[in-house]
């Protein structure tokens, strides 16, 4: 009796296993599945970052051309500064803002500025210091802006996300998308216009093969010629002479002056805007700082 009563057990158990397997629907049997599984993102590939993508190679395609081609790399490196606020269009037209993407769009104008600023330093050896001190404060002033955020604020908070209490500056400045597109592109502006410079202003860039006053058949260096051959002058083709000689009267100084004229100003104001962030983000950590050493009990008193 035992054993069967042991089999009728086993083959109602079967039965029900079999019953659950069913689908009430139609009466087929179906695997399991896994319902709840989340669908990954690759968030590599949205929309926003192609194309900021596409703004590093357009900036390296400019870098490629910027010692003697202007009109080409001026182009290319516009297109990779227009694309900045293209591809925050696209994030907020398909829903994909993301960290890496901000962080991305973020490092790209730091470099690509850099990068510039770099070239006009060499174009330009009698204003290397102003030039190095204005990539400095850009590194400075945002590195410092977006760890502060991150500190102080979580890292779930936009450093474009600024509280009118702690700056009302900062805060027309990043609230403000067309106050940020418009600082952002002229200071862009300004400094292309000083590149195009480079390459035909006799004030800004001097010419190498000045004959010296009131001499006949001499010239700079004793045993050359007055005028020689521009090939003889240089040991490498790619030295700072060479590659100034070569840029020298390459293009009409008009419009790149009116267009320097123009944008100065908004650029002085992008720099004191930097020079704000700088300092509001150090206070900002200062107050932090404050904060967790009365949590420590510091100072201590001494006895």
């Amino acid at each position: 009796m035992n054993g069967v009563r042991i089999r009728r057990q086993a083959a109602q158990a079967d039965k029900m296993t079999q019953q659950e397997a069913i689908s009430i629907g139609d009466g087929r049997l179906h695997e399991p599945t896994e319902t709840n599984k989340e669908t990954s993102e690759n968030i590599f590939l949205f929309y926003p970052n192609i194309i900021g993508y596409s703004r590093i190679v357009l900036a390296v395609a400019s870098l490629y051309y910027m010692p003697l081609h202007p009109r080409t790399c001026s182009l290319l490196y516009s297109i990779s500064c227009l694309l900045d606020a293209l591809d925050g269009l696209a994030a907020r037209h398909f829903e994909q803002s993301t960290r890496f993407g901000a962080v991305l769009d973020m490092v790209t104008d730091r470099c690509t500025t850099a990068c510039l600023l770099v070239f006009l330093s060499s174009a330009w050896p009698r204003w290397s210091l102003l030039f190095q001190g204005l990539i400095s404060l850009d590194l400075a002033s945002h590195y410092m802006h977006m760890y502060a955020t991150l500190t102080m604020a979580g890292s779930g908070q936009s450093h474009k996300k600024i509280d009118q209490s702690r700056s009302r500056i900062l805060y027309l400045y990043y609230n403000n998308k067309n106050v940020l597109f418009a600082f952002c592109a002229l200071n862009e502006v300004f400094f292309i216009a000083l590149y195009l410079l480079s390459f035909s202003s006799p004030i800004l860039s001097p010419s190498l093969l000045q004959p010296l006053p009131n001499s006949v058949g001499s010239s700079v260096q004793p045993g050359n010629p007055l005028l020689p051959n521009p090939s003889t002058l240089f040991a490498s083709p790619y030295s700072a002479g060479a590659l100034e000689l070569a840029r020298a009267n390459k293009m009409d100084s008009f419009w790149p002056w009116v267009i320097a004229g123009i944008s100065f100003p908004v650029m002085a104001g992008k720099q004191f805007i930097n020079v704000v962030q700088l300092v509001k983000a150090s206070r900002w950590l200062a107050e932090g700082d404050i904060q967790m050493r009365r949590a420590q009990g510091l100072p201590r008193k001494k006895e």
